[in-house]
């Protein structure tokens, strides 16, 4: 990100390069911090954001969760996104808002210190290069974290390094992305998606209580796939399933809606991109652009 990028810090519009914290901060020592993604597409009425108020509404309430007081209020945040995007100029973008520990004492306490916020946009394309292809992914051996370990709907740092081991575990052995299963051996998610399969003409996505993450981009895809006429169900789904799927894809803030072609070198269904994915996909992207008629009101207009 270029230094000279305008981010939101604490109420003030300054140079990125300026945005600066001790090394022995808090959250950079004990994964403390709490973050969001979000992204603005280019559309004929200028940058959009995509569901604004609900990644700030689950900023806030992951928070809350951790006793954090940001000193600003939903639309006073909401605010801060747009201007950062605005201040920037972008037309389209990655946007992270992120709270952390501003205070660089050795010991575990956050009770009491400062929490400060910091808002950044930079341009952004997409997270993996053969998504309109498909990519592979591996079934970890790293098992997805449940909310008897840390709380899970909460976007906290600390929980995306269950995340990082298992893209290790996947990257070394030439995949493109993991797939992680819950402790009691259900799907659950990929290291930062949520996972969607196709199975004769049914979309079939875990459940909450397979310790996902419920995601905004998921919640979106299920309502876009019932407005199409599709049946959605949400359930445990075995492993052995990923073999056998017709279709299989991620979605996620950064993913978008990523097709997944292979599965521990098994092929998913013919191989290719399928059909129902691809239509998901196309009605996705039509509505973030605000090409479509509907879900508009998921679009706010900087």
């Amino acid at each position: 990100m270029d230094e000279n990028s305008k981010v939101w810090y604490n109420g003030k519009i300054i140079p990125y390069g300026e945005a600066k914290v001790p090394v022995l901060t808090h959250s950079l020592q004990y994964g403390t911090g709490i973050f969001e993604g979000i992204r603005a597409y280019e559309t004929k009425d200028g940058a959009a954001i995509f569901r604004l108020e609900e990644h700030m509404k689950r900023f806030m309430r992951t928070a809350h969760i951790y006793s954090y007081d940001l000193g600003y209020d939903l639309k006073e945040l909401m605010e801060a996104v747009k201007t950062v995007v605005r201040e920037n100029g972008l037309k389209s973008c990655y946007i992270r808002p992120f709270a952390f520990v501003d205070d660089d004492r050795i010991n575990l306490v956050t009770h009491g210190k400062k929490i400060s916020t910091f808002i950044a946009a930079l341009p952004f394309t997409t997270l993996f290069d053969k998504a309109d292809k498909g990519i592979s992914c591996k079934v970890s051996s790293w098992r997805r974290i449940n909310s008897d370990i840390l709380p899970i709907q909460a976007k906290a740092s600390g929980n995306y390094i269950n995340s990082i081991a298992a893209d290790l575990d996947a990257h070394a052995s030439g995949f493109d992305e993991a797939i992680l299963l819950s402790l009691n051996g259900f799907v659950a998610e990929g290291a930062g998606e949520n996972i969607f399969l196709v199975e004769d003409g049914e979309i079939v996505t875990p459940s909450k209580e397979s310790d996902i993450l419920i995601g905004i981009t998921r919640d979106a895809i299920i309502r876009i796939a019932k407005s199409m006429d599709l049946t959605v169900t949400e359930r445990f789904v075995h492993r052995d399933e990923l073999y056998y799927a017709d279709e299989i894809f991620f979605a996620g803030t950064a993913a978008e809606v990523t097709p997944i072609v292979n599965v521990d070198g098994v092929k998913v269904g013919s191989g290719s991109v399928g059909e129902i994915t691809g239509k998901i996909r196309e009605a996705f992207f039509k509505v973030v652009k605000g090409e479509s008629s509907q879900f508009k009101d998921w679009l706010t207009v900087v």
